[in-house]
């Protein structure tokens, strides 16, 4: 079959999409512009917008994805965590605040006039005074009198800032910033973080000393201590209290209103209370005039008083004072030239202070007055004493000299001397070697030893008064007593020889034991107590035939004063040391001296006698080393059993002095006598005490008459007797009769 003559068409596949018709030119185009909306209109068609919840959903949808199922749970729990402490948080933080702004308020309320808290010591303070009026001691708690912080020395007020709180005038009374350091430091230093640096600032500072404001009641409190003690514990809640006291006291008072507190509060060391007390203590001047470096001394024992007081080692009080100033510079306080001069002319102390006479004597005046006014005292008191500063030098720097030339290195033997004029006026007292000291054991007071020969003046002079003569005689022999209870007893002579029959005067002389014990048994044991008691020893003697060779325990101070008797005649003294008692800013004295010259004990005679036999024991006896060129002396030894005491007690006519050596623990001494070391300490002592003196004679009777009135030794028990003698009182008599 043909085809049809027509070209058959391409077999090609069919088109999958539909080519765009071709723009109509002309009216076309004209026509689709017009319909079609502006550029500008279309700009403003509304959008469809995504919402809050739709925008979380695809968070959430993205975060379950990127995140996982577990780490999106913890998120949510921690969320939900952190929001509950939240809204806790800043809940439980507003109440805090007010809870306390309220107990700040009410610490406000309660803060008394600043004029009230200035002086806050529950003692008062005694001032000791020397026979000149100078001031040599302090006991109590000291306190100058009021200051401000105006009124101080501007140094002393910069040199406790810097140190103590650089930041004073520009925190709210607590110093978060100082806390955190202390802290830091504490940690630092193996401690614990409330344990060493506290971080306090000086109002902190000032509301522990006003105790958070509980004041001291004896009946509450076991002692003043206990309630300090108190005062300063660092536990947390302590802490958290006094910083609202700070708080409530810088809301009270003004920056310079608290200072003024601190400044007279702070304990300064020496039993100082306030800068005006320590400034008059260390240097003897107003805190007003305090130099830089006197300034910077005080502010240094603010952290330390005790340890840093320059009285107990101003080498380091200096060193302290030292890094004070440097600070003061790094303040600005001082430039450096004037910080240079303040270290080359470091503070030094007064000489009152620095010489620190009379300790042991200060405390013997403040044990013998009364409680009330001298360790008891709420009062300000001033005491005016016998004291005489260049005698209690003279007997510190003779004990020192002869412990440093004549005594083995590492003894520890003590020795005490005691200066008193004929009156009892005690003149000089130490109590021991180490004479810088207050409160120690005194061994002049409080020593109560055997007498040993320095005794038997009494036994001598009870037989004067009788009417023997100082030529009675007594046989030196071997001599035995039997005494109920005890059986036979036997003394012996310290050279164990006998010397047959002497004088009283030569068995004085060379301290012989057995015609002391002989005279004491012929005039009788109970007079010679009785003559020994009414000179002044209140201890308790010997009732046996001992009693003789001091056998009976007394102190230094009461065998001094009972010597004393001797050189005033032969009346009772009682050693003293207060002459008078006022209180501060009263010219009334409310005591006066506390003891004297009292009642006849032998005949002025009997004593003159006496005083003739004691000098023969200097000038001829046992006492030949306490001879002093120009000058008359009296005295006697005295030695102990095995050497445990050692004694020499003499005179000039001005002063008597008596000295003591031994062991505490009553060990013997080794080679060592009352005619040795401690006549050599008496004549050392007595050297510097008479120097620049004109010599004056004993009150001794001369010339002594040589004719026996008596033989001792015929009425000593188991002695022999000698025709009877005239008495010296049947001769007075005779010669007043005329017969």
């Amino acid at each position: 079959m043909s085809n049809s003559g027509k070209k058959k068409p391409r077999l090609v596949a069919d088109k999958r999409r539909k080519k765009p018709a071709k723009k109509a030119r002309g009216w076309s185009l004209f026509k689709k512009r017009a319909t079609q909306p502006s550029t500008k209109a279309r700009s403003k068609k509304p959008v469809a917008r995504k919402t809050n919840a739709t925008v979380k959903r695809k968070r959430a949808a993205t975060k379950k994805t990127s995140t996982g199922p577990i780490r999106g749970f913890f998120g949510r729990v921690f969320g939900y965590v952190f929001r509950l402490v939240w809204a806790i948080s800043w809940r439980a933080t507003a109440v805090a605040l007010v809870l306390i702004a309220g107990a700040v308020f009410y610490t406000y309320t309660t803060l008394p006039d600043v004029r009230e808290l200035l002086d806050g010591r529950a003692r008062g303070s005694v001032t000791l005074m020397d026979r000149e009026g100078d001031v040599f001691a302090w006991r109590g708690d000291q306190f100058g009198g009021v200051v401000t912080a105006a009124s101080v020395s501007s140094h002393l007020k910069n040199a406790v800032v810097a140190t103590e709180d650089k930041r004073f005038y520009r925190h709210f009374g607590i110093s978060p910033r100082g806390v955190a350091s202390a802290i830091r430091i504490n940690l630092s230093e193996g401690r614990g973080p409330l344990s060493g640096h506290g971080g306090s600032t000086i109002t902190q500072q000032t509301a522990k000393l006003l105790c958070l404001g509980v004041a001291y009641d004896q009946e509450e409190w076991e002692s003043e201590a206990a309630y300090v003690r108190d005062c300063r514990r660092g536990s947390l809640g302590r802490k958290a209290k006094e910083a609202l006291y700070a708080l409530a006291m810088e809301a009270k008072y003004s920056k310079d209103e608290i200072l003024s507190i601190y400044l007279n509060r702070a304990y300064m060391g020496a039993g100082a209370y306030g800068s005006e007390a320590a400034a008059q203590r260390y240097f003897g001047k107003p805190a007003s005039a305090l130099s830089p470096q006197e300034g910077a001394m005080l502010a240094g024992l603010l952290t330390a008083p005790t340890r840093l007081s320059p009285t107990s080692n101003l080498e380091r009080s200096q060193a302290r004072a030292a890094t004070i100033l440097r600070l003061m510079e790094e303040q600005e306080y001082l430039t450096t030239e004037e910080r240079r001069r303040a270290m080359a002319n470091p503070a030094t102390l007064s000489e009152a202070a620095e010489a620190q006479t009379g300790g042991y004597f200060a405390d013997w005046v403040m044990e013998s007055g009364p409680d009330f006014f001298t360790r008891d005292t709420t009062e300000d008191v001033i005491i005016r004493t016998t004291l005489d500063q260049r005698i209690q030098r003279a007997a510190e720097e003779a004990l020192s000299v002869i412990f440093d030339e004549k005594v083995k290195e590492g003894s520890q033997a003590q020795a005490a001397i005691v200066v008193m004029s004929a009156d009892g006026a005690v003149r000089a007292m130490v109590g021991g070697r180490e004479s810088k000291v207050s409160g120690a054991f005194n061994r002049a007071t409080m020593a109560n030893r055997q007498t040993g020969s320095a005794f038997k003046p009494f036994v001598y002079g009870t037989a004067l008064e009788l009417g023997y003569g100082p030529n009675a005689t007594v046989v030196d022999e071997p001599y035995c007593l039997d005494i109920p209870g005890s059986g036979r007893w036997c003394p012996k002579n310290y050279q164990k020889d006998y010397r047959g029959r002497v004088t009283m005067i030569d068995a004085l002389k060379f301290s012989l034991n057995i015609p002391a014990v002989k005279v004491s048994e012929a005039v009788g044991r109970d007079l010679v107590r009785k003559v020994a008691e009414d000179f002044g020893i209140e201890s308790d003697l010997a009732a046996g035939p001992a009693l003789a060779l001091g056998a009976s325990e007394s102190t230094l101070l009461e065998m001094t004063g009972a010597y004393a008797g001797i050189l005033n005649g032969g009346s009772s003294v009682t050693p003293y040391g207060l002459e008078e008692l006022t209180l501060l800013g009263e010219d009334i004295a409310l005591m006066g001296a506390a003891g004297g010259i009292g009642e006849r004990v032998i005949r002025e005679e009997a004593a003159r006698e006496l005083t003739y036999m004691m000098e023969k024991v200097v000038s001829e006896g046992t006492a030949r080393r306490a001879r002093l060129d120009g000058w008359e002396v009296a005295g006697k030894t005295g030695t102990t059993q095995a050497a445990r005491d050692a004694w020499f007690i003499g005179f000039t006519a001005d002063y008597v002095t008596g000295v003591w050596m031994g062991y505490d623990d009553n060990s013997p001494l080794q080679q060592v006598t009352g005619g040795s070391l401690p006549t050599d300490i008496w004549r050392e002592t007595m050297a510097r005490v008479n120097e620049g003196l004109e010599p004056r004679p004993l009150p001794m009777s001369r010339g002594i008459n040589e004719r026996v009135v008596e033989d001792v030794n015929s009425r000593a028990p188991g002695g022999q007797r000698t025709p009877r003698r005239e008495s010296a009182v049947e001769r007075i008599l005779r010669d007043i009769l005329g017969r």
